[in-house]
């Protein structure tokens, strides 16, 4: 009985093993079965892709070669065009060397004709040669000779009456051609009748202010004195100080620091070396505003600054009241007209004009004069040689070489001389020049004496007998120092001595 008690549950157990191990066959079947199903499903998926990518990949191959085809078609086509074209030009050219050939031929068969009819013909000459020798009696380089003599004395007889008549008829119609381009250039000439003035009186607001000026002990006015370099003259005009001083940039600082320190009312010592030196910077650049504004204003380039600063300078520089600047850019326009007028370089002219009164905007302690000044300024800055002859010619220091140079005496001549362009009258101009004049006549010797040139050269003619030609350059010397030491006259005077003997004869 005991031993079923054994058996039992080793059956139970064994019975238990057999149905896990039938149960796990039985899922490892199943999922067997499973993995099969999914290989055998992804191989046909892979067969059905690869169909489907070789099928794409024939399609692609036949639409390529079909491509490539069509371009081979179209470039045997194209090459046929080609070929057919290469062939009609090589008939053309055979054409044409047919017919260059046959052309050649017919010129060599021309040429031998032309050869043979050549030496018939030089033998003919030389036997017509021989008969006129022989008749003539002269040789044939005398026969020439003699031709070529009345050929020349004909030519030279025509040419100078063709001379004479063209010297006649410009002469008539070159005085008429030459106003009616100074009154056409004259007309086109739009500007101020008359140029700024720099002014040197500064308004007080009252009597007191002079005091203020003045200062402690005179501490103001000296400290504005030394600062500017200019003299300020506290007089008894009512309401008013005079500032002197013969640099106008400096008069124009003193004058403007002055005004800014009267409005401010503020006027010690610091305060006047403060405004000074704002003044100074500002004038400064005003100069350099006004430099550019003219080359700006006349279509000028190509300055450099040197030059662009003299040029401003003159905005505070006057002559006669005619503002120096202003009458420079005048210049540069009248000049650029009458250029335009006469066929000349117009840019070059309008260059020369400008700059013909640099040499007054130039800082310089040299005794020459502003013509000398400018030219060796525009020599140092490169400029063309007319133009540095233009600026030195402009009052004949020295001789004009060119037309431009010429125009510019012309158009500085206009722009000082029309109404209104200067302040000192007519009276004032004859009676400078006729004590210019008179100058001279008291000479010992000096018989007559002409001012010329606006006042800027005295000619004098001197007696041949009594003066010797070393006197006559001692009497020059003598002329001009008293004109230094007599007179105030602007700029520089030419004093030109001339002594000629002339000897008159009468044939009855």
């Amino acid at each position: 009985m005991w031993i079923w008690y054994i058996i039992l549950p080793l059956a139970g157990l064994t019975l238990g093993w057999i149905i896990r191990w039938l149960y796990a066959r039985f899922q490892l079947t199943a999922s067997e079965q499973f993995a099969e199903r999914i290989k055998h499903d992804a191989i046909k998926e892979a067969e059905a892709k690869k169909k489907e990518i070789l099928l794409e990949a024939k399609e692609q191959v036949i639409r390529d070669r079909n491509q490539q085809e069509r371009e081979t078609r179209e470039r045997r086509a194209e090459l046929q065009r080609y070929e057919r074209r290469v062939v009609q030009k090589e008939e053309v050219i055979d054409k044409k060397t047919a017919q260059l050939e046959r052309t050649e031929q017919m010129y060599v068969e021309k040429e031998k004709n032309y050869q043979q009819r050549e030496a018939e013909l030089s033998k003919e000459e030389q036997r017509y040669r021989a008969e006129l020798e022989r008749i003539s009696g002269l040789t044939s380089e005398e026969a020439k000779a003699l031709i070529i003599r009345d050929l020349e004395n004909e030519a030279r007889h025509d040419a100078q009456s063709l001379i004479n008549k063209i010297e006649q008829e410009a002469n008539l119609a070159g005085e008429k051609r030459a106003r009616d381009i100074l009154v056409t250039t004259i007309q086109r000439l739009a500007t101020e009748v008359t140029g700024d003035v720099t002014v040197t009186t500064v308004n007080l607001p009252n009597e007191e202010m002079k005091g203020r000026i003045i200062g402690r002990e005179g501490r103001n006015i000296r400290t504005l004195e030394t600062l500017t370099g200019a003299d300020i003259i506290i007089d008894d005009t009512p309401e008013a100080v005079v500032i002197s001083c013969f640099d106008p940039v400096r008069r124009e600082i003193a004058k403007i620091s002055l005004e800014r320190l009267i409005l401010d009312g503020r006027i010690h010592p610091a305060r006047i070396e403060e405004v000074v030196i704002k003044v100074s910077k500002d004038i400064s650049q005003k100069i350099f505003e006004e430099g550019e504004k003219v080359l700006f204003d006349t279509g000028i380039h190509n300055i450099k600054q040197d030059a662009v600063r003299a040029l401003g300078r003159l905005y505070f520089r006057t002559s006669y009241g005619q503002n120096v600047l202003q009458h420079s850019k005048e210049v540069a326009v009248i000049a650029g007209m009458l250029a335009a007028e006469v066929g000349c370089n117009r840019d070059l002219s309008k260059r020369a004009a400008l700059l013909h009164d640099i040499g007054k905007g130039v800082e310089s302690d040299s005794d020459l004069n502003h013509a000398e000044i400018g030219m060796d300024m525009a020599r140092k800055m490169g400029e063309d040689p007319r133009v540095i002859n233009a600026i030195g010619s402009h009052h004949n220091d020295i001789e004009p070489t060119c037309v431009e140079a010429i125009l510019v005496q012309i158009a500085d001549a206009i722009s000082a001389a029309r109404p209104g362009a200067r302040k000192e009258t007519f009276d004032n101009y004859v009676k400078r020049l006729e004590n210019l004049e008179n100058v001279a006549v008291g000479f010992t010797g000096v018989d007559k004496s002409f001012a010329i040139q606006a006042g800027r050269e005295l000619r004098i003619m001197v007696n041949s007998e009594s003066v010797t030609d070393e006197r006559t350059r001692e009497l020059a010397k003598e002329i001009a120092s008293k004109i230094e030491n007599d007179l105030r006259y602007p700029g520089r005077i030419k004093v030109t001595m001339i002594r000629e003997t002339r000897i008159t004869e009468y044939a009855r």
